[in-house]
């Protein structure tokens, strides 16, 4: 292995038998540049890109209770070219980041803590968090984005070098949520944002030139949490679901999220460049969705796929102090028993079908982003470690056929969500691989690992050792290199 560059952060977090800051969510404080590293099999030769993963981190002691959405923002990327890889992780250096930096301590407290806890004015939806920018990752006008999930500046990162750029000019007063979407056809971005002040919530776009070129109310009838958001061809999807903070005790400065089964789940479908009146709103089953998948136009439908919360308030998980089993079932996809489900809008009727496509409990899904708004076959889901926020395993689904296709990590080996890399020259939507950080427990170490699509039960086509043992985290993204992003312009045969 060759360690070209390598850095420590100051940090003041101590060892902690927390459930979030131990184990296989031990935070990191090396940053490292490293390539030559150690592999077990062969790295492909047919795929160039980048595969970024964005990490909860936390750098210090927290102020109150830790919850693992605090963490600060890390990126670990992994860039392939010519059956090499480079290895690249850095903080992402936001200003709360620097301003704690600066200090040696917290500064602000987290969502689960009450504002009187945070030494400075904050941000995100609540106002009192530190924008950490630890959520989501996407790849748009060929710079990293980086998003925090109570909406934030979002943060802008060269992919392969990590250079950091600073706060999202763009950026507007109410910030953006993560999830944002990047159509790959049209170059365009897609967001969203949310607040406690009417209209409640924004919808906006971005050119490929990283311009904001619309921007217009998608108003809700109060304080709401979405999470996501999806598109089609055509048409841009939003959300109003019956999970949010409690009326009452947000009017005492209170943030304690609440189900409300007898409210059905509201679908604002809008086209890409719709305004408030071009809004069609549709009424479905109650539920809280935490990610959408595909969506695409068929006919006078539209057609939805995301992942259904069968209990979306589960109980504290037994065994455990009230309020950490209920933090711990918040996170843990089997308490809330989510399932891959499929919306039918008829855009003309107003009618709504939906039904669940998978009764396993899954989330975290990817697909191949060329097919991004446009009918697609193929679905990768994973699957969880009962009672933790840890990824086990993964799920090829095939929509066409109702198929689907199983590969575990293996004991005490979990994951990273894992995007859908194509191949040069592909020609078909499976062809190509699914990329994923893989942390191992029992061999103390990382990797990442490259598992063609077409045969997810084969296991790994190789394993590339990390420099150190990384904490899981939540999304990642895949971006195409100069050959793949060639071999689109001239193929005829990808979507």
């Amino acid at each position: 292995m060759n360690i070209t560059w390598k850095n420590t952060v100051e940090h003041t977090l101590k060892p902690s038998p927390h459930p979030y800051l131990s184990g296989a969510w031990t935070p990191n404080f090396t940053e490292y540049d490293a390539e030559d590293m150690e592999v077990i099999g062969s790295i492909p030769t047919d795929i160039d890109g980048i595969y970024i993963r964005n990490t909860e981190n936390p750098v210090h002691e927290a102020l109150g209770h830790y919850h693992p959405f605090d963490g600060d923002g890390m990126l670990h990327t992994m860039a392939f070219k010519d059956g090499k890889a480079v290895y690249r992780n850095r903080f992402v250096r936001t200003k709360g980041f620097d301003a704690e930096q600066e200090a040696g301590k917290a500064l602000w407290t987290g969502f689960v803590n009450d504002a009187s806890k945070s030494k400075r004015p904050g941000t995100g939806v609540q106002g009192y968090l530190k924008d950490a920018s630890s959520t989501d990752v996407i790849v748009h006008a060929g710079q990293i984005l980086s998003t925090f999930w109570q909406c934030g500046d979002g943060y802008r990162l060269n992919p392969y070098t990590l250079e950091q750029y600073g706060a999202e000019r763009w950026t507007p007063i109410d910030g953006i949520s993560a999830h944002p979407k990047v159509d790959e056809r049209t170059g365009e971005l897609l967001f969203f944002n949310y607040s406690k002040y009417p209209p409640y919530q924004h919808y906006g776009v971005v050119d490929k030139n990283n311009k904001l070129v619309h921007y217009t109310p998608v108003p809700l009838p109060g304080p709401r949490l979405p999470h996501d958001m999806a598109f089609s061809k055509n048409y841009s999807i939003l959300v109003d679901l019956p999970m949010y903070w409690d009326p009452e005790k947000l009017a005492q400065g209170l943030h304690h999220p609440c189900y409300f089964p007898d409210q059905t789940t509201r679908f604002a479908i809008l086209p890409r460049y719709g305004g408030e009146k071009d809004i069609m709103w549709f009424e479905a089953a109650p539920t809280y969705v935490l990610h959408w998948m595909n969506a695409y136009e068929e006919g006078d439908e539209l057609i939805l796929d995301g992942y259904f919360q069968d209990k979306p308030s589960p109980p504290p998980l037994p065994g455990l102090p009230k309020a950490v089993g209920l933090l711990m079932s918040n996170i843990d996809q089997h308490s809330f028993q989510s399932k891959l489900h499929r919306w039918r809008f008829n855009l003309k009727t107003g009618e709504v079908n939906e039904q669940h496509l998978d009764e396993r409990v899954l989330e975290f899904g990817t697909f191949n982003q060329r097919y991004a708004g446009h009918k697609s076959r193929y679905l990768y889901s994973t699957w969880g470690e009962p009672g933790w926020f840890l990824f086990s395993g993964l799920v090829k689904h095939d929509l066409a056929t109702g198929e689907s296709t199983e590969l575990a990590f293996g004991e005490q080996r979990f994951g990273s969500e894992a995007p859908f890399a194509p191949r040069v020259n592909a020609c078909s939507e499976d062809d190509g691989y699914l990329v994923s950080f893989i942390t191992d427990m029992q061999a103390n170490r990382s990797e990442c690992i490259l598992i063609d699509a077409k045969d997810i039960e084969a296991g790994p086509v190789c394993q590339i050792i990390l420099p150190h043992r990384i904490a899981s985290g939540t999304h990642a993204t895949w971006a195409d290199g100069p050959a793949t992003r060639e071999d689109i312009k001239r193929s005829q045969c990808t979507a």
